[in-house]
């Protein structure tokens, strides 16, 4: 498994949070999956009413939510995660990165790097939560969480070999 290290213990929370939803998918046509629209409902995002809305923003709330920070104002729109925490120069693990995308925006975790592109852990990518490169000439803007009580040893900069494909268009 590529990613096993995001299992260590002195791993950020959000990555803790956002590694128990892997595997969750959207459902295509009239059905919506339950967990993403428990998602919506739990946020009290009432304007979130299909898991075919794009659902990257609603992903990175639920998991900043769970571990225990406030949520920015309109979360769905990945751009607005350029508000949250603490801007960084540089991305290390469970930072927050947005990137721009044909039609929009689209927010991550940083769980590595390679020479080409940034490893992220996110949602809506092609169409469930998981792992994907995006290039790094798409980044727009780095953000750290305001960490209280001390940064967790986990985060830090991982440098991975570049293999894989390079996500284009986050659907």
């Amino acid at each position: 498994m590529k990613y096993i290290y995001l299992h260590e213990n002195d791993m950020p929370k959000v990555i803790k949070e956002a590694l128990k939803l892997v595997g969750i998918k959207e459902i295509g046509g009239p059905k919506h999956e339950k967990a993403i629209m428990d998602w919506a409902k739990t946020l009290e995002l009432k304007n979130y009413t299909s898991d075919e809305i794009a659902w990257c923003g609603l992903f990175m709330a639920i998991v900043i939510h769970r571990a225990g920070y406030k949520v920015i104002k309109d979360p769905l729109w990945a751009d607005n995660w350029k508000k949250f925490g603490v801007k960084q120069e540089v991305a290390m693990i469970g930072d927050i990165l947005t990137f721009t995308r044909p039609g929009g925006n689209h927010v991550a975790f940083y769980v590595g790097e390679d020479n080409e592109c940034y490893h992220v852990l996110g949602g809506n990518q092609s169409n469930k939560v998981g792992f994907t490169r995006m290039d790094k000439d798409r980044l727009t803007h780095i953000r750290r969480c305001d960490w209280a009580i001390g940064q967790p040893a986990g985060v830090k900069q991982v440098f991975l070999t570049e293999e894989g494909e390079i996500s284009e268009n986050e659907v």
